[in-house]
């Protein structure tokens, strides 16, 4: 009896399992897909976004100086919290979409006719009625982990998926507006808008919409438009903190829009929220800037018993600025910079507040031009802002400058002081010298005090003495808090403290290698090649490289003069002073030179970096008037004519070109400026000279060497500053060689490496000498890229013999290559776009973006010797890639702009190879024999995201579109040499 009823239960148990697998489609099989779905797989998953969204929640700091970001995950610094859940988030819908996803087909027993709604039934892809929402929410965990670009492809394909369906439909095509708007494509977002206008929204879908709506137009600048969808966003919040943080923001965009009492209100119904500390005092911070019009000095006053307030002491800086900006409001700006300056001396945190208020601050002093000051402040704030803030770029670019420029007017100003104190009488130095050490004193007298009341603080909280129990938890920041637990170098704010840090002891270095060592020019050759002919001449020593020491400040004259005293190094005497003075004739021609060099190079940068015309012609024309031996004072009358032109001042711009005739008749800016040609040199020369070069170019192919040197004769007549100045003589240094004019080719090519030793040149006219100098013999000949296509190196051997075999695995990640020479690219968008290798970088981004919705492909540029090669990465396997080469070549304007490439669709294993045991060629010939007969998969596999991988080749997750039929492969085009600046020396 037992074993009857066991037997009868398995049969049961068999049946319902049959009778429910995702292979049949009956009402029984969608229920319980649906409940085992929901129950199982999914529900784990939404703990795990729950866990995530809360773990985002408490750790997200947001930065009051800005509008806030509707959603946390709009702070970059809070996309990795959570990231654990929200991974295992995903990896748990992937799950349930695999293994409750109803694909058959319903059968249709009923004789009657098909109605609309039946023939939307029978049409679906979908039939698990529960599965959308682990689409939904797959989506949703990407979106809070920062992958904007994943979860927007979930949520394409999750709304072609349910096109038929108006509430699923509706949700994806919210959420993919919303990764939109958080990647900045706000053209594509509005695109969704405005297509979702023309159909009636889904009421169960409003609450998406009104989110994503809100945070499309604050993200536009639309306030006024995003006002209304933000109060309906906030009508549905149900988290206290985030609903706080939605009406902080209402309060921002209030304010904005000159709406004072609304402001104050929102700001209000933030506090009410009964928010975390943080948000709650920047809420009372900002009502009483929304309420200082008329009310100044009420307002400054209750920000003054904040700043008293114990709770607020981390937020002093804050505090201070909020003062600061009232003043400024009253257009006060002494009385401002006084409080900004005040916040930053008593601000504890390294963060974006204090950063913002140096900004504020950097801002004023530029505009009072006291560079000296901005310098200060724009150095430290571009330490701890962001750099994705919309000022940034303007913020670095100033920081620059200053940090340029400080240096020379401060020399200027130090060696001015001095000698200005030299010429005093003995009893009017020393008095000025007291007050100097009488203000060190008392300076260092409070930074002392500073110090002690800090430890005393510090002593009485590691004694639990503070006190104060009614404070609420406050999150407190640090600099190293700030870290967030990233790599170093992913840390902006670390990096650029340690930049400060390293320039304090080394000054401003280049970003090279080897950067220590004070000579590491090619030029180091030349001395040998000059010396080649003189047996008892050895090589110099001198050009060795040698360790380099710290930057001494370039203010301070030479140490010699300075006493061995110990007096005379302590700050705190009048021997330290006395030894900087200029007293004797040397001293003062050694501080005339520093005040010389300041003059000129601070009086260039006013002008061509900061265009402040009258500062640059006071410094340049002191320079002139007062030091007319200063061995640049060509350059400085040459720069004064520009500048004078520039201000209309065409008189005194003749005054300056006859000084430079009369003075310096020989000098080069002198026959420069005398030119004829001059002001269309000025204003088409670049254009002109690219053009010439062009022609000398394609002269060079042709072997027409009489017309190479007539343009280089040109070239060094009418272009001698010219930016392709070092390819002209590279050129006719190397048409000279095909001459048989070998010494005259040396000639030209040391000439490169001597005056341009930045040129891209240059690298290769060092490696022809350096031949040269090892003895071998130079032969002339041109430059073809089928050596390069044949080209391979035996002597590269491999660890295994297997990684010597081309595979013929078309399963394994493909890339597809394009090789040419960059000046054979001929392509250009407009009188004054890109051109050349850029814009075809430009035009294969644009191509990808365009047609493959789901991927993303990556691009690289990879420059080899004689050549460069573009690869674009992201192929799964072969059929994905011969896929994107045939919609590539069969789009018209892709076709031409890839005319002078050649292409390759390459698996990674095998492109490891070319050029060690296989060349191109060869490349060429095993792709014919092996992939070329292949046949590949119909389907367009581009237009499905990477992680989707269907089981059977019939799954109906990929949208049924006739069959591609296969497009013929465009023809190559013969690729004809053009190009010398990745030139390869194949003359010895």
């Amino acid at each position: 009896m037992r074993r009857t009823i066991y037997i009868l239960y398995i049969v049961a148990t068999s049946m319902l399992v049959t009778a429910c697998s995702t292979h049949k489609n009956t009402g029984v099989s969608r229920a319980w897909q649906s409940f085992t779905a929901r129950y199982n797989t999914y529900f784990n998953g939404s703990q795990a976004y729950v866990d995530g969204s809360l773990e985002k929640e408490k750790g997200n700091k947001d930065n009051y100086t800005e509008i806030l970001p509707l959603y946390t995950v709009g702070n970059k610094q809070s996309r990795s919290l959570g990231q654990g859940n929200f991974d295992r988030t995903v990896e748990k819908m992937e799950k349930t979409i695999k293994m409750h996803s109803i694909k058959a087909k319903p059968e249709w027993r009923k004789s009657r006719r098909k109605t609309v709604k039946d023939k939307e039934w029978l049409a679906r892809r979908e039939y698990n009625p529960f599965l959308w929402k682990a689409w939904l929410l797959m989506g949703k965990a990407q979106f809070q982990k920062g992958e904007f670009e994943e979860a927007a492809a979930t949520f394409s394909y999750m709304s072609r998926l349910y096109q038929t369906q108006p509430l699923q439909n509706a949700v994806a095509r919210a959420w993919l507006a919303r990764c939109y708007v958080e990647l900045d494509w706000l053209y594509d977002a509005e695109d969704i808008i405005r297509n979702q206008r023309r159909d009636s929204i889904h009421y169960r879908a409003q609450n998406d919409w009104d989110g994503t709506l809100a945070d499309y137009y604050v993200r536009n600048g639309e306030y006024e438009k995003a006002i209304p969808y933000l109060r309906k966003t906030i009508k549905h919040e149900h988290r206290r903190t985030q609903k706080a943080r939605e009406w902080f923001l209402m309060g921002q965009l209030q304010s904005a829009l000159g709406r004072r009492q609304e402001a104050y209100k929102a700001y209000q119904r933030t506090i009410r929220q009964n928010p975390p500390y943080e948000l709650e005092f920047n809420a009372r911070i900002a009502q009483t800037e929304v309420m200082a019009k008329g009310n100044g000095k009420k307002m400054i006053s209750k920000l003054k018993r904040m700043a008293a307030s114990d709770n607020n002491k981390d937020y002093l800086d804050q505090v201070y600025y909020a003062i600061g900006n009232i003043y400024l409001m009253q257009r006060d700006t002494a009385q401002a910079i006084a409080a900004y300056e005040k916040g930053n001396e008593k601000a504890t945190r390294s963060g974006i507040e204090k950063g913002v208020l140096l900004l504020r601050l950097g801002g004023l002093y530029w505009e009072k031009e006291k560079y000296n000051d901005a310098q200060r402040c724009y150095g430290e704030a571009i330490g701890l802002l962001d750099r994705e803030r919309p000022d940034y770029e303007e913020l670095s670019i100033r920081s620059k400058v200053l940090d340029e420029l400080v240096p020379y007017t401060d020399a200027v100003h130090l060696q001015d002081s001095l000698q200005e104190l030299a010429n005093m009488s003995e009893k009017d130095r020393l008095a000025a010298i007291d007050r100097v050490i009488e203000e060190l004193k008392k300076k260092e007298k409070e930074e002392r005090d500073k110090a002690l009341e800090a430890e005393v603080e510090r002593t009485l909280q590691s004694r639990g003495a503070q006190g104060n129990t009614n404070q609420r938890n406050r999150p407190t920041t640090t600099a190293s808090a700030t870290n967030n637990g990233q790599w170093y170098f992913y840390n902006q704010m670390a990096v650029n403290q340690g930049k400060q840090t390293f320039q304090k002891q080394w000054g401003k270095r280049e970003n090279a290698d080897h950067w220590r060592r004070s000579n590491k020019t090619v030029i180091a050759t030349l001395d040998t090649l000059d010396n080649l002919d003189n047996p008892d001449n050895p090589d110099n020593p001198e050009t060795l490289e040698t360790p380099d020491t710290p930057e001494a400040p370039a203010d301070s004259l030479s140490a010699d003069a300075a006493p061995e005293d110990t007096l005379a190094n302590d700050p705190h005497n009048r021997e330290y002073y006395l030894a900087q003075i200029p007293f004797t004739e040397e001293q003062k021609a050694a501080s005339d030179q520093i005040i010389m060099d300041g003059l000129f190079h601070s009086g260039v940068i006013f002008k061509d970096k900061l265009e402040n015309f009258p500062l640059a012609e006071k410094q340049l024309t002191r320079l002139t008037g007062h030091y007319p031996t200063y061995e640049q004072t060509d350059q400085a009358w040459y720069h004064l004519f520009l500048l004078y032109s520039r201000m209309g001042e065409h008189q005194m711009a003749e005054n300056c070109l006859a000084q430079l005739k009369s003075d310096y008749p020989e000098s080069e800016l002198t026959i420069l400026l005398s030119d004829p040609y001059f002001e269309e040199n000025a204003r088409f020369g670049e254009h002109i000279e690219d053009s010439l070069y062009a022609a000398t170019y394609t002269a060079f192919k042709d072997n027409r060497h009489a017309e190479i040197k007539t343009n280089a004769q040109l070239s060094a007549e009418r272009f001698p500053l010219g930016e392709n100045r070092p390819k002209f003589l590279f050129i006719n240094g190397l048409s000279l060689l095909n001459q048989g004019d070998a010494k005259g080719c040396i000639s030209e090519l040391k000439t490169v490496i001597e005056k341009y030793p930045q040129s891209e040149v240059t690298e290769m006219a060092g490696m022809i000498l350096k031949g040269v100098q090892e003895g071998r013999t130079l032969y002339g000949g041109t430059f073809d890229l089928d050596d390069v296509w044949t080209r391979r190196d035996l002597s590269l051997e491999q660890d295994s013999v297997s990684a010597d075999t081309l595979s013929a695995d078309r399963e394994t990640p493909f890339l597809f290559l394009l090789v040419y020479q960059p000046d054979s690219l001929n392509i250009q968008q407009g009188d004054n776009g890109p051109s050349g290798e850029n814009q075809l970088l430009y035009e294969m981004a644009r191509f990808n973006f365009s047609n493959f919705l789901v991927r993303n492909f990556d691009l690289e540029i990879e420059r080899e010797q004689g050549f460069n090669r573009m690869l674009i990465r992201g192929f799964l396997n072969f059929d994905e890639a011969l896929q994107y080469a045939r919609q590539l070549y069969a789009s018209e304007q892709m076709s031409k702009v890839l005319r002078p490439c050649r292409s390759l669709v390459i698996s990674e294993h095998n492109l490891t190879l070319i050029g060690t045991r296989f060349s191109y060629q060869d490349y060429d010939a095993f792709y014919e024999h092996t992939f070329l007969p292949l046949k590949i998969s119909n389907e367009e596999l581009l237009n499905i995201p990477p992680y989707i991988n269907p089981e059977d080749p019939d799954n109906p997750d990929i949208p049924e579109d006739p069959e591609n039929p296969e497009i013929p492969e465009t023809p190559e085009t013969p690729v004809t040499p053009t190009t010398f600046d990745d030139f390869d020396p194949d003359f010895w």
